[in-house]
């Protein structure tokens, strides 16, 4: 039995909690806001290969964040399908720039959106 997604799993609520503790914070500094945004990039990443890796066992062909995604909602796996394909988008721009007017824009969709995503997801 492959147990991969199950280790993946515990590891993104280890990581979604540690994101809930920055967010829990009333005001973060720009260094905090930085690692505020680094913590969700890299609970997003063990998200969407948690749900690769249990798709795959249940023989499913995903390769792509987005296919996983795609995949994860048309099973049920998730219930917001359009809300996990927008954090990929804002992941995917939050990776290439960086600027404190972005990043405080990051925060507030982490603080409001996001982490329901995780919350429900996990």
């Amino acid at each position: 039995m492959d147990i991969r997604w199950k280790q993946r799993f515990s590891n993104f609520k280890k990581a979604a909690k540690q994101l809930t503790e920055f967010i829990e914070k009333d005001s973060l500094n720009k260094f905090e806001v930085q690692g505020l945004i680094q913590c969700f990039e890299y609970t997003f990443e063990l998200a969407w290969k948690t749900m690769k890796d249990y798709l795959e066992q249940e023989g499913f062909d995903v390769k792509s964040p987005r296919k996983t995604i795609q995949t994860a909602f048309q099973i049920q796996l998730i219930s917001d399908g359009h809300a996990w394909i927008d954090a990929l988008e804002k992941r995917n721009l939050m990776a290439r720039t960086y600027d404190e007017e972005r990043a405080m824009e990051a925060e507030e969709l982490i603080r409001k959106n996001i982490i329901k995503l995780f919350r429900n997801f996990a």
